[in-house]
Formats: structure tokens, C-alpha cells, sequence
């Protein structure tokens, strides 16, 4: 039979299975998951298959589950196939994470096949999608404006996912379901269930399916064999472009969390666009808490680089901002952290969890080290108003730096200082009264600097937190 040897071929061509392998089949009762269940149970001695499959019921359709469900179980029983059934609440898990009904129902699903996969001990999930869904998938994605990399269409296999129908058109499918339904006497109309969600045309998919795909084949009969070719293409090219991303990307990194990554802007300012972008998206892939921007937002930030200046920032869907700092670009989910407000009574040590740091303050006589006037510093007790206090910078503070002499605006020192104006909020800045005595980690005021009338010095000095 011409459909067995293809996906016989399909199989082999992307080593879809191991002699052995315990593959789970996603059955919905539809016609390229049943066609799927009948294949597989062809070649099960072929592969020495161990068969199992799962029907997700999503609650969405709760007039149709009910005869799909009788349907799979019946269908399982006549091949010898044992058989699962997982329960999603696909609107209620899109409601609470903000998310549409086809974006939920795919995240559930996949969810579901994983559990269980991993309950029965099963190395592959197969799936059923076939040649058509493959061409509507990259159509769908030309028309919302994916690169290159979405028009590769559905990967055959990702991680423990397969599908060995992706190489089948449905007509074809449709024709091997005619020949065999004589197998199938579950339903007396059909050799398989029909979904009525397939069926209305407002989804943007069922409208390419069942109105342009039609249209376009009209005119052009094979147009389903060559738009898989040309995604089987970009694929291939799309595996070797993505060796050099790999590479790029491992020098770039200079941190990452799972809702921050920061990549130093040197050698990023200088790749050349086309891999910018792929190197922009690999990483914010990686980045579990920033995934969900789009190829819009991989341009808003290219833009950035090319254009924007230190200390630029833009804002992105999802509370994630970017910023482009003196030698970093940070992307972030994070929330700008403030610095709290502390009470210093020296002596003390006081832990700024927001900053990160440890604020030590302690009396001493004149004549000690002067410190490096960044890290630690050494100043005149006599000229302040105690207690102290320590704070994040407010609209209007200036001070005298040290060493400079004259007044100058707080902020005007943050930016001739380099300081990231991420990092400026959370900066702390010590006061006597409403004097600035000292910007911690940066620079003390002039003011407050020993003399020779100094009777009592007062040492300030920062270090990291311990975690």
C-alpha cells in the first residue's frame, strides 16, 4: 500500500522510531489521528511497536465528547491498543493565564500527553498532523509576517514528539480511511469522528483550510507538495543557520535568570542584522519569564541597538522592558526595584536587600586610611546631623562631589558616572539632614571631607550581600 511505504520513508528519514520504542498516540477520533492509529498498528510489527493512546477531552465540546470518547475506546479495543483519557479545563486555565482558547488548549494538551507519556514509560507521542497542516501552518504564519524560521512549518519531530503523517496529503489519507473502513464499524456514517470546531470558518485556520486552500488548488493541484517542499528547505537551512547562532550566542551572555538575560552590547552592536535577530530570539527563548515576543518586538529591539543610545529603554508586552545600558543589553521582566528607606546609627551594619549590598558605619580617629572614595570612605562626624539616613535618589538631589568641588545635580553624576539608569533607583544615597554626604559605591561630598579640625572621623563602607 503507497501510504505505508511513505510513511514507512517519513520515519526512517527523520529517525522517528527505534525498534522497540512505546509510542503514544494522540487520538482524537478525527481522520488523521485514526488513520494515524491504523498505520501505526501496520507497521507495529515492522518497529515492534508497544501501542498506547490518549483522547483529551478539553470541555469545550461537551454534546460531541461523549460519542468521540465511545469511538476511541471501541477503536483502541478492535487493534489491541491501550487507551487513556485525560480531562483539560482548556477555558479556565485561558482565562487565568490571559491567554486565547487555541493558545490554552495546545499548552494543556501537550501538558496531558506528557503526563501520560511519562505514567506509562512511552519514548514517542505521535501525532497526526499531516501535508496539508503542514502548508496551512506556513501559510498562516506568511500572512501574520513570521522570518524565515516560522515558514519551516511543523518540525516532524521535536524532542519525544512525532509525525509520521507529515508527508501525507489528507486526500490521501481520506482515500486509505475509504479503503479500510470496513475495519472500522463504530460508526455507521463515517470511518471517523468530526470535530464541528473544524468547521466554522471564522478561526483563521479553518478559514485557509476550507476557503483559500480550496481556491489555490483550484489553479494549482500540487500546491500542498510544494509548499512542504519549500518548508523543508527553510528548514534545512534553518538547522545550519541556527549552528552559527549557537556559537554567536555563547560569548555573548553576560547573565541570565529566568526573567532577565543580559548580552554585552560590544560584540552584539557589530553581527550582521539577519543573525542579530536569530541571536535575539534564541535568547529570549532561553528565557522561560520573556517568551511570547513576537518578530515585531525582535525589530523594535534591533532598532534599539542601532539607533538607541545609553540609558534608552523600550517596553515590551508582558511588563518585559529592554534597556540599553553603557556595555549591556538587559532584558527584563523584572520590576525596577526602589530603595527602602534606612535609619543609620553608627555604629551599625545595615543589609540593603534591594541593592544587594551591606552598608557598614563606624567611628573613628583622624589619621586612619582615607579609603578608595567609592567602596569606602572617610569623613568628618563633627559636620553631620545624626541619625543618618539612607534613601533612594529623589526628584532634585544634587550634591559636591569630592574631589570636584562644585554642586552638581545627582543626575547629571549617574549619567557622566555610567551609572545604568536601571540601577539608579536602587543606588544608595546617605544623608545628614538633607544633605548628601555620600552616593554609596561611587563618589562622598566635598563638605563632609577631612581637615584638620576633624575631632572625629566617620568610615563608610559597601560590599556585596551574601545570598
Amino acid at each position: 500500500m503507497e501510504i505505508l511505504r511513505k510513511v514507512r520513508e517519513t520515519i526512517r528519514k527523520h529517525s522517528m522510531l527505534s525498534d522497540g520504542d512505546h509510542v503514544l498516540i494522540g487520538l482524537s477520533g478525527g481522520p488523521d489521528s485514526v488513520c494515524l492509529a491504523l498505520i501505526l498498528d501496520k507497521l507495529r510489527e515492522d518497529f515492534k511497536l508497544p501501542l498506547s493512546a490518549v483522547y483529551v477531552d478539553h470541555s469545550l465540546r461537551p454534546d460531541e465528547i461523549k460519542k468521540e470518547l465511545e469511538f476511541c475506546e471501541g477503536l483502541c479495543k478492535e487493534l489491541r491498543i491501550d487507551f487513556h483519557v485525560r480531562k483539560i479545563e482548556v477555558k479556565k486555565y485561558a482565562e487565568a493565564a490571559g491567554i486565547n482558547l487555541h493558545e490554552a488548549a495546545r499548552e494543556l494538551r501537550y501538558a496531558a500527553f506528557e503526563e501520560v507519556s511519562h505514567s506509562i514509560d512511552a519514548g514517542r507521542t505521535a501525532l497526526g498532523h499531516n501535508a496539508d497542516d503542514q502548508a496551512e501552518t506556513v501559510l498562516m504564519r506568511l500572512f501574520r509576517g513570521s522570518g524565515r524560521k516560522g515558514m519551516t512549518g511543523i518540525p516532524p519531530v521535536r524532542k519525544k514528539i512525532i509525525r509520521p503523517l507529515i508527508e501525507i496529503e489528507r486526500s490521501e489519507i481520506e482515500k486509505f480511511l475509504s479503503i479500510n473502513s470496513g475495519l472500522l464499524t463504530l460508526n455507521s456514517q463515517l470511518p471517523f469522528m468530526v470535530d464541528s470546531s473544524n468547521l466554522k470558518e471564522d478561526y483563521f485556520r479553518n478559514w485557509i483550510r476550507l476557503s483559500l486552500m480550496e481556491k489555490i488548488k483550484e489553479k494549482n493541484p500540487a500546491v500542498v507538495r510544494d509548499i512542504c517542499r519549500t518548508a523543508g528547505i527553510f528548514r534545512e537551512e534553518e538547522e545550519y543557520l541556527e549552528l552559527i547562532v549557537t556559537k554567536t550566542l555563547m560569548r555573548m551572555i553576560s547573565r541570565k535568570s529566568d526573567s532577565s538575560i543580559e548580552l554585552f552590547l560590544s560584540p552584539l552592536e557589530k553581527i550582521e542584522t539577519p543573525i542579530l535577530r536569530r541571536v535575539l530570539r534564541r535568547a529570549l527563548d532561553a528565557t522561560s519569564g520573556l517568551r511570547g515576543i513576537t518578530f515585531t518586538h525582535i525589530e523594535d529591539i534591533v532598532g534599539l541597538l542601532k539607533k538607541g543610545r545609553a540609558g534608552d529603554s523600550i517596553d515590551l508586552p508582558g511588563d518585559v522592558r529592554v534597556v540599553r545600558e553603557y556595555s549591556l543589553l538587559k532584558i527584563t521582566s523584572e520590576k525596577p526595584s526602589m530603595l527602602s528607606e534606612y535609619e543609620m546609627r553608627p555604629p551599625c551594619e545595615i543589609i540593603l536587600r534591594e541593592a544587594g549590598m551591606v552598608v557598614r558605619a563606624a567611628f573613628e580617629v583622624n589619621g586612619g586610611d582615607y579609603g578608595d572614595g567609592k567602596a569606602s570612605v572617610l569623613l568628618d562626624a563633627g559636620s553631620m546631623k545624626f541619625p543618618l539616613r539612607i534613601r533612594a535618589r529623589a526628584e532634585g538631589d544634587f550634591f559636591y562631589p569630592m574631589g570636584f568641588g562644585k554642586k552638581k545635580k545627582l543626575q547629571d553624576f549617574f549619567v557622566d558616572e555610567k551609572v545604568p539608569r536601571e540601577e539608579r533607583g536602587r543606588t544608595p544615597i546617605v544623608v545628614s539632614g538633607d544633605d548628601i554626604i555620600y552616593v554609596a559605591g561611587h563618589r562622598a561630598d566635598e563638605r563632609f571631607k577631612i581637615t584638620e579640625q576633624t575631632e572625629r572621623c566617620l568610615r563608610l563602607t559597601i560590599t556585596k550581600a551574601e545570598n
